[in-house]
């Protein structure tokens, strides 16, 4: 059985690229210096400031293992090659929001890179799974937990 892809923008690639040398080279020193601290102070059984390192140091060689894998499966969207004529992964798109009559813009990427706060919905959200494949001047309608919800495509951007 194949790996999950992780579909990523090369700005995503990069950060989690940073993220994981951050965890290896100063993170892990970071921990290891706890425990050698907490360690200092005798008895173990007793000693919660050794089980929390412990407890960090699990969760970090937890995060670094996930990293590794998303970015061996890692498959990179070049924006540069990106067909505007239809909606893809890393394409921005701008929106006109029926139920609140305002426009709003949004760039589709991959689900590790998903930040709806920031305008990067997922191509596996209800809307982003909608809006792959519609070209420019489409209406589509999306399921949310609020009821439905209607947009019209008004751009296709890289």
């Amino acid at each position: 059985m194949s790996e999950k892809k992780t579909m990523l923008t090369y700005d995503g690639l990069k950060k989690l690229e940073e993220e994981l040398q951050e965890l290896k080279v100063v993170k892990r020193k970071q921990i290891a210096e706890k425990i050698k601290e907490a360690r200092g102070q005798g008895d173990l059984s007793e000693n919660a400031e050794y089980d929390a390192a412990k407890e960090e140091q699990a969760e970090t060689e937890a995060r670094i293992a996930s990293l590794e894998k998303m970015l061996r499966n890692a498959e990179v969207i070049d924006v540069e090659d990106l067909d505007t004529e239809t909606i893809g992964l890393g394409a921005k798109v701008k929106l006109f929001d029926e139920e609140f009559k305002e426009e709003v813009e949004y760039t589709i990427v991959g689900s590790t890179e998903a930040d709806p706060m920031n305008g990067r919905i997922s191509n596996e959200s209800p809307l982003g799974s909608v809006l792959i494949g519609q070209a420019q001047g489409a209406k589509v309608e999306v399921q949310t937990p609020g009821g439905v919800a209607f947009y019209k495509v008004l751009e296709i951007n890289r």
